[in-house]
């Protein structure tokens, strides 16, 4: 579909995927940066507490559980250098990333010395960082994570010990099932008390990631249990069943993250972008551009306000920044005018908003649906603004915050031909047209973010940088003038 002929909602069919889409590669993108620093003191606290619990409870687990099985070395070294290399087939999704490590884990649970089973899985975690600590892709003070993070194989050596300590059998398939759903509990608790300590991630945001690889781990056990029972009498089955899995899936996940990599540079590409429209923005007229800023400050209290979505916020946030971009085409002599606009040179003015898409849609992705956006910056609620006519609710959430926030802070500036307005005057102006010219909503938000206090104007460098960088831009509260 040609850009340059669609209409002014082409292609929005997309906009959910491509939304959910952007933000899975921010949080990738996040996850990744936060993995590279190293941990505050609560977090580094939180986890040193659990992993010293941990091996508190591996070593006397490590005395409780009998050891009725044959130790070989051999295989004990396997498994161990097995699950460090499974350890590192990560696939990253949102903050974290899945590994099919079931594959290894259901093998040393049946297979190895029982008693040292925790033991063992926390030194190959560990072991599985060594390169990510070489590469500096991980903070080296990050080595306990994998040993806090081993609590959920503690429960299952405790069932395994206490009704099927020998070598695997098919008859034990009840309890190698029970034990497995103890897995999975203790993981789904101990995942939740950590995020209750650090995160703080919605629970029904925690429990939906959560059930993604617990179904990964679903899926792969029964595989794993397959092998196990084929390799009791000639271990050497499990590298032939095991070694060409994780292969192939080592090559999936170096596939994907090579797509996250090139979609997080492509994001810093739009971020530059927006920085470049920015600069070219405030060269070409300095009120335009700190009028744009000013409003991204209050879009985003605004935003705040109404609850807007996370994956919607980067959007919002690149649209404020940038609804004004299509004055870069309008004569300065109509924009810096010192008198009211005529109407042949209001009619010139309304061309900036499809000017603006027309700019951003060159661009394309990311930057071409925030182009929708301010194309619709001008519309009002009662379907008599422009360039379309929009009415009520087919105008995006996005440009009728914009569009608000653009006529509060104009309203309360100085402009070439009128001095500011009083708060009490705009917020007044802002309420009788309501329903009118503004969503209700929106209003109602954008009035109670003023009465609490405007959000205090931050430099021009802090402002890009923050929206540049994916984050709100900071908002602390000033006194109302």
């Amino acid at each position: 579909m040609c850009i340059a002929c669609a209409g002014p909602r082409g292609g929005r069919e997309y906009a959910d995927d491509a939304m959910e889409m952007l933000l899975a590669e921010q949080l990738v993108g996040e996850a990744r940066a936060r993995r590279a620093r190293s941990m505050d003191a609560r977090e580094r606290a939180v986890v040193a507490a659990f992993a010293a619990l941990y091996c508190v409870a591996a070593l006397l687990t490590a005395l409780v559980v009998p050891a009725d099985r044959e130790l070989s070395v051999v295989l004990v070294a396997a498994l161990v250098v097995g699950h460090a290399a499974v350890s590192r087939v990560r696939f990253e999704f949102g903050g974290g990333y899945v590994v099919p490590e079931q594959l290894v884990i259901v093998p040393m649970l049946l297979l190895g010395p029982l008693p040292f089973v925790p033991i063992l899985i926390a030194a190959a975690g560990a072991l599985a960082l060594v390169p990510d600590f070489v590469r500096g892709s991980w903070s080296k003070d990050r080595w306990l994570n994998p040993v806090a993070d081993c609590w959920p194989y503690l429960v299952p050596v405790l069932i395994l010990g206490a009704l099927a300590p020998g070598a695997p059998t098919l008859d034990s398939a009840p309890v190698y099932a029970l034990a497995f759903a103890a897995q999975l509990g203790t993981d789904f608790l101990q995942t939740t008390l950590r995020n209750r300590l650090l995160d703080g991630v919605p629970l029904r945001d925690l429990a939906r990631g959560f059930a993604g690889s617990a179904r990964v781990e679903l899926i792969l056990s029964p595989l794993a249990f397959a092998a196990t029972l084929a390799a009791v009498d000639a271990p050497i089955i499990l590298a032939i069943v095991i070694a060409p899995l994780v292969w192939l899936l080592d090559n999936f996940s170096k596939d994907r993250a090579a797509r996250y990599a090139a979609a997080l540079e492509l994001n810093r590409a739009y971020r530059g972008t927006v920085m470049l429209l920015s600069d070219v923005l405030e060269f070409e007229d300095e009120y335009t551009a700190q009028h744009s800023r000013s409003v991204v400050d209050l879009v985003n209290a605004v935003a705040d306000e109404l609850g807007i979505a996370p994956d919607e916020r980067q959007e919002l946030e690149f649209a404020a920044m940038l609804h004004d971009v299509g004055k870069i085409s309008i004569p300065k002599e109509i924009l810096h005018k010192p008198a009211a606009l005529t109407d042949r040179e209001f009619e010139i003015i309304k061309h900036h908003t499809i000017e603006g898409q027309f700019m951003l849609d060159r661009v394309g992705g990311l930057l071409g649906r925030v182009g929708e956006v301010v194309r619709s910056c001008h519309e009002r609620w009662d379907g008599r603004g422009y360039p379309d006519g929009l009415a009520g609710e087919e105008i995006p959430i996005a440009a009728r915050i914009v569009f608000a926030c653009d006529a509060y802070n104009a309203m309360t500036t100085d402009r070439p031909y009128r001095g500011a307005m009083p708060r009490e005057a705009a917020v007044a102006e802002l309420q009788a047209n309501t329903g009118a010219q503004f969503d209700p909503k929106t209003v109602a938000a954008l009035i109670k973010v003023v009465e609490q206090g405007e959000p205090a104007l931050v430099t021009t460098t802090d402002a890009v940088r923050a929206v540049l960088a994916g984050a709100p831009v900071p908002q602390s509260a000033g006194a109302a003038s």
